[in-house]
This record gives structure tokens, C-alpha cells and sequence, in this order.
């Protein structure tokens, strides 16, 4: 995959508004859904923070509302899988963690001048270059992640009113996730002369002839997209303030390694599509203080951790009740993004459900719902109870394919049987 290839000029980028945000439920005392979720957590467990790459996940799968509720209530699902006696087998080595923030340290050294000198040269071509430090390079340390929310909103102002280059390596965004607040990190951003903010992914896996892995690709686009969401909130304010347009690119600077160097180089990713999917999916969650409200009384995913802060001392068959209570949408993509996806997979075969089978099958299939009403559909009679799934009837068309493809199989079982080897083969002449 050419992941330069983008024939927009790179001023032909959109002007963006501020992202709406989700009013208080009606009726809710202050701080009552935090609250909920503080005693979902259990006492004096912190949340666990999500980053772009668990947001761009959980967009993709907006109809799973255990995922929204353990997310946005801050739970740890590695732990909870762990406890649950179906721990998550992926994840990245120490290995690649350590040599992607060596990469990156390269890339951002002497105050990001080769990592400006290629964005001027991929996104701001025929405008003056940034000449050598002369880039602000603004400090955004503060207390928690809120503080570092607001310093980075503070020193992206400022940075757009002063009119130069800028580069804010790991500035904290917010994002509104299901009515609660998530914070992510990239990697950087780059604030141009002109006004615009451009979101700067910096990844480890290499580039080779200028083309990357397509799938690492498009993991990195979704990412990035989570950023370019977050940064749209922070621009309409900043506009207002210091009276210029503020637009955020939606083509983000992708830095990787060049072939099998360890020089960089960089191309620009077009991220319109995956921003369009990823604000129509997170506008689609439900808000995690209503699925906490339908959530049987008393019911908590405290693990109770031992003294060791590591153990899990509860038992498994109450936390998979608590589990078991919010309802869950597994596909097998799950399996790569998700740390329950093994539970789920689990569960979703033991229900004998198609979802298990992936969302292609799972649409196919219309009304039939479980392996065993896909199995009677395709008798001669259909379906053993049509009342079994609403709308699968002997006519339906689910139904009509299935009769028709069980015929065909038993059609080809039941065939006239194949020849046998010849008992003479001609001669080779």
C-alpha cells in the first residue's frame, strides 16, 4: 500500500467546527454517573485511561455496550479477563516498546528539525521551510491528566496567536466517549504559520520504497483520527480567542522507519474516511451512565485484589455474573482488539450464536439467530418452530438459500459415485 498517494493541494483541507458534546442525562444529581462508575471499579481502584488505539476499537464496534460501559468506567479488561480465567494473548513486545521510543526519540531530537523538515516537505511544499530552532517546542508537564488537557489547549493558543512553527510532542487531548471523558496522546503536533494543526503519528514498523504494511497502516489512520477528533474541540475555542481560522488537516504526517534503517522517513495519510466512520460510530455508543443504570443492583467488577495488588481474590463465577449482565456484540475481529474477546468468544459458542461465525455470516443469516435455528431452517420444511426467530419463515429468503444450498450438499453426497483408476493405462508413446 502507497500511503503517500493523495492528489489534494495541502491547503484543500476543510474548515472544522467544534465537536458537539453530550448534555447531562435529564434528572441526574451531579456527579451521580461518576459516582456509578467509581462503584463499578470498586473502592480505591483508579481508572484505567483509554488511548486512541482502545477508542478506534471500540468505534468499530459501537453496538457493544460491555465494551462502552468497562471502557468509559475505567476498568482494567486485561485483569478482569485474567480473573475471568480467559486471559488476552496479544500485545506488544518489549522488544518493539523499546525500540519504537528509540525511533521516536531520533525523530524529535534537536527540536523536531528533521521531523518538521519532512512534514514542510510532504503537507506544506512551496511554503518557506522552518528554518533550525526556531520552532517552539512548548512545555505541556502539568498535574494530571486534566491539567495536561488544559496546558495543551493553553500552548496550542498561544502557539496559533504567535503565527509561526510549533511542535507539541504528546500533548493531552479529551475525547467525549459515551457521556464521559477519555484522554489520548499522540505522538505530536505540529501548529503551521498559516493557522492549521497537523496530527504527527510516529511508528516503528518500516517503510519500505515508500509503501507500508496496509494493515498497520490503516490501524495507524484510525488512530490518528481519534486525534484529529480531539483536536476539532480545542480548535473552535482557539479560532474564538485569537480571531484566525483554526482548521485541523484531516492528511496526518505518518513518520516510519526507511526501508531497513533507522532513518526516518515520512507520508502523508489521508484520514477523512476513518474520521467520518470514527465520529459516527462514538456519536452512536450508548451513554455509559444509562447502561449503568439498567445494571442489576449491587452488581460490581471490583476483583477484590489481594495485598500484592496483582491477585484477584473474588470469585470467577461472580465476577462472570457481572460480566454476563451487560450485554456484549462479539465478532471474531474482537479477538485483535479486545481484552475480553476470549469470554466472549467463549460464551457466544456456548450459545451456539452465528456472531461467533463473523458479521458477514451474522448478516446473511437475517433472523436466525443460533446455530441450531440455522440447521432446521435448512430441513425441507424449514424451520422446525417458525416462531423460534421472528421473520424466518419457509419463505424467507435466509431460509430459501439455506434449503437450497442443504439440497445441493446432499445432492453432491448422494451422487453417482466417482470412476475408479483404469485397469490399463494406454501406452506412452
Amino acid at each position: 500500500m502507497n500511503v503517500s498517494r493523495d492528489s489534494r493541494p495541502a491547503s484543500a483541507a476543510p474548515p472544522a467546527g467544534p465537536a458537539a458534546t453530550p448534555s447531562p442525562r435529564p434528572g441526574a444529581p451531579p456527579g451521580a454517573g461518576r459516582a456509578r462508575l467509581t462503584e463499578l471499579r470498586g473502592p480505591g481502584v483508579r481508572p484505567r485511561s483509554l488511548d486512541a488505539r482502545a477508542l478506534a476499537a471500540l468505534a468499530a464496534n459501537p453496538g457493544c455496550r460491555r465494551r462502552a460501559l468497562l471502557d468509559g468506567a475505567g476498568i482494567d479488561k486485561g485483569a478482569l479477563a485474567q480473573a475471568l480465567g480467559s486471559p488476552a494473548a496479544y500485545g506488544q513486545s518489549q522488544f518493539a516498546l523499546v525500540r519504537g521510543h528509540a525511533f521516536e526519540a531520533r525523530v524529535t531530537s534537536d527540536g523536531g528539525t528533521e521531523l518538521l523538515r519532512l512534514l514542510h516537505e510532504r503537507l506544506a511544499p512551496g511554503t518557506p521551510p522552518p528554518e533550525p530552532g526556531q520552532a517552539a517546542t512548548p512545555d505541556l508537564s502539568a498535574a494530571g491528566p486534566e491539567g495536561r488537557t488544559a496546558r495543551t489547549a493553553l500552548a496550542l493558543r498561544a502557539a496559533t496567536e504567535a503565527g509561526g512553527w510549533a511542535l507539541l510532542t504528546h500533548p493531552m487531548l479529551a475525547v467525549e466517549v459515551a457521556g464521559a471523558p477519555a484522554y489520548v496522546e499522540p505522538d505530536a503536533v505540529v501548529v503551521h504559520p498559516d493557522g492549521s494543526w497537523t496530527v504527527v503519528e510516529i511508528k516503528s514498523f518500516p517503510m519500505i520504497d515508500g509503501s507500508a504494511d496496509a494493515a498497520k497502516v490503516g490501524a495507524a489512520a484510525r488512530q490518528a483520527a481519534v486525534y484529529v477528533l480531539a483536536l476539532e474541540a480545542v480548535a473552535g475555542p482557539a479560532a474564538a480567542y485569537t480571531g484566525r481560522e483554526v482548521r485541523v488537516r484531516d492528511r496526518v504526517l505518518l513518520v516510519c522507519p526507511k526501508d531497513f534503517s533507522n532513518l526516518p522517513t515520512a507520508a502523508a495519510v489521508d484520514v477523512r474516511k476513518q474520521l467520518a466512520t470514527t465520529r459516527r460510530q462514538l456519536a452512536r455508543l450508548t451513554r455509559v451512565e444509562d447502561i449503568a443504570a439498567a445494571l442489576p443492583e449491587g452488581t460490581t467488577f471490583d476483583l477484590r485484589l489481594a495485598d500484592d495488588q496483582k491477585t484477584a481474590t473474588r470469585p470467577p463465577e461472580e465476577l462472570t455474573e457481572a460480566v454476563e449482565a451487560v450485554e456484549a456484540a462479539y465478532a471474531p475481529e474482537c479477538l485483535a482488539a479486545c481484552e475480553l474477546a476470549f469470554h466472549c468468544r467463549g460464551r457466544a459458542r456456548d450459545r451456539g450464536a452465528v456472531e461467533s461465525l463473523g458479521r458477514g455470516v451474522r448478516g446473511e443469516l437475517g433472523g436466525l439467530r443460533t446455530v441450531g435455528e440455522v440447521l432446521a431452517a435448512a430441513g425441507p420444511a424449514g424451520p422446525a418452530d417458525p416462531g423460534a426467530a421472528a421473520g424466518t419463515g419457509p419463505d424467507d429468503p435466509a431460509v430459501v438459500a439455506l434449503r437450497r444450498a442443504a439440497a445441493l450438499r446432499a445432492e453432491a453426497l448422494g451422487g453417482a459415485a466417482l470412476p475408479g483408476p483404469r485397469t490399463e493405462d494406454a501406452e506412452c508413446r
